[in-house]
């Protein structure tokens, strides 16, 4: 017998090291929303090109000069056109090898995140703050993401995303301009862009195979993020 969606979500959880969620009451409160400061202008220096030519730019890149310790830029992943829009910190040694963020066991993790809320990897797009690999991984520096973040922004406006996914301190501190704990800014719809696109934050998944115990937390945000989605739907219906 086939298996029902209720069983695959279950076993993507448990996946995720979540043996069991029990679902809050009807009724129940949501946190209040958030306003941040949005960023930038949403364009940069490279409004106006379409998803082949920013590829091609980003490629290319040598504005900060990680392109000399790179294998190659990491530009993004999955559905262009994606409601969800999922952006962590910077690409890894395996990410800087495949040229795709977020694979490996972090990426392994990632998938089953999305599997728990009935999404694919094929089903949002996923970027980074950083296009190319920090030697040794190390965080990265402010001139870094400066040199990148118009790469990000004009991903942003193309895509047109519902809702951000902030994976982690680093992508949530530089989307939002804010030096904000990462528990004081889960549980919160922040805003991103001119165009005051909702942004939830929660921990990356590399932090997560560290810190197992904090897979509960995430997924809480995940459901946060889903009822955020949910109610710019009911919105855009109305």
């Amino acid at each position: 017998m086939s298996e029902g969606p209720a069983a695959r979500r279950l076993r993507y959880l448990q996946a995720m090291g979540i043996p069991l969620w029990v679902p809050r009451e009807r009724g129940a409160s949501t946190p209040a929303t958030a306003v941040s400061e949005p960023s930038a202008d949403g364009s940069g220096g490279d409004e106006g090109l379409g998803w082949d030519e920013l590829q091609a730019q980003v490629a290319a890149c040598t504005r900060c000069g990680l392109e000399r310790t790179r294998t190659q830029a990491v530009f993004g992943v999955g559905d262009r056109r994606a409601r969800w829009m999922f952006v962590g910190e910077a690409p890894g040694a395996d990410e800087d090898r495949r040229g795709e963020p977020f694979v490996g066991r972090a990426g392994r993790l990632l998938d089953a995140m999305l599997r728990a809320i009935d999404l694919e990897r094929g089903q949002v797009y996923i970027a980074n703050i950083l296009k190319c690999r920090p030697p040794h991984n190390r965080d990265p520096l402010p001139e870094e993401v400066a040199c990148c973040e118009p790469y990000l922004q004009r991903q942003v406006a193309l895509a047109a995303p519902a809702l951000i996914v902030a994976l982690g301190r680093i992508a949530a501190h530089n989307l939002l301009k804010t030096q904000t704990s990462l528990g004081g800014l889960r549980g919160r719809v922040h805003r991103y862009g001119p165009q005051g696109i909702p942004v939830v934050v929660t921990y990356h998944p590399a932090y997560l195979l560290r810190s197992p115990g904090e897979k509960r937390k995430v997924w809480e945000d995940l459901c946060h993020a889903r009822r955020v989605v949910a109610q710019a739907d009911d919105d855009a219906a109305h």
